[in-house]
C-alpha cells in the first residue's frame, strides 16, 4: 500500500526555489570556471632536443653531425653538439680547412679503392679532392659554412675541455665565439634529450 504525501503549497514552492536557487549556482559556477579555463595561459610546450655527440675529425665525418643539427634547428629544436677527441678538428680554426678523408679501409666510398693502392702517398689528397668535388657538384655547403648556418641557427657548438688537453688543443685553436666545456655539462643538456647520437 503506497501512502501519497501532500505538501502543502507553501512548503512546495519553498522547495522549488530552493532547488531553482541550487542550480542556478551550478551553471554560474561552471560558466566561472570555463571562462577562467580559457583566460588562463596555457602552458607552453617544450621544444623537443637533439644532443650529438662529433668524434671524428675527417672531412666525411665532419658533415653528419652538421647536417642533422641544421635540421634539428631549422624544425624549431634545441641542438647541441659536443666535439670531443678527433671531432675537436671540425671546430679547430687551424684544422678544419684541411679536413681530409681516407680512402685506405673506407670500402664504402662511391669509387671503390683497393687497399694497396689507397696506401700509396698521395692517394689520401686525391680522396679528398675527389670528395670535395662531389660536394661541390651536389651543392653542398663546405664544412666551414655548416659551421656557420649551425651557428646562425642556434646551434650550440660545444668543445670538450678534457679531450682538449689529450689532443693538445688549446683555447685559441677552437673557432671563436664557441662554448668549451666538460662531460658533465653536455650531459646535463643530453638528459633531457628527444634524440641522441654518437657520431
Amino acid at each position: 500500500m503506497t501512502t501519497e504525501i501532500q505538501l502543502s503549497p507553501e512548503v512546495e514552492a519553498r522547495i522549488n526555489a530552493a532547488v531553482s536557487a541550487r542550480f542556478a549556482e551550478l551553471i554560474e559556477a561552471q560558466m566561472k570556471a570555463q571562462a577562467e579555463a580559457k583566460a588562463a595561459p596555457r602552458p607552453e610546450k617544450r621544444r623537443r632536443r637533439l644532443a650529438i655527440v662529433a668524434s671524428k675529425g675527417t672531412l666525411d665525418m665532419a658533415y653528419p653531425p652538421l647536417i642533422l643539427a641544421s635540421a634539428g634547428a631549422a624544425l624549431g629544436w634545441e641542438v647541441a653538439i659536443f666535439f670531443t677527441f678527433y671531432g675537436l678538428d671540425v671546430i679547430n680554426a687551424k684544422r678544419n680547412k684541411h679536413l681530409q678523408v681516407a680512402p685506405l679501409g673506407n670500402p664504402a666510398m662511391p669509387v671503390p679503392v683497393p687497399n694497396l693502392v689507397g696506401a700509396i702517398p698521395g692517394m689520401t689528397a686525391m680522396a679528398t679532392k675527389m670528395m670535395k668535388s662531389w660536394m661541390k657538384k651536389a651543392n653542398m655547403p663546405t664544412v666551414e659554412e655548416m659551421i656557420s648556418i649551425c651557428r646562425q641557427s642556434g646551434v650550440q657548438l660545444i668543445a670538450c675541455s678534457t679531450t682538449m688537453g689529450v689532443m693538445s688543443v688549446d683555447k685559441g685553436d677552437i673557432l671563436p665565439g664557441l662554448d668549451i666545456s666538460g662531460a658533465a655539462a653536455f650531459l646535463d643538456f643530453a638528459a633531457e634529450a628527444d634524440v641522441s647520437l654518437f657520431i
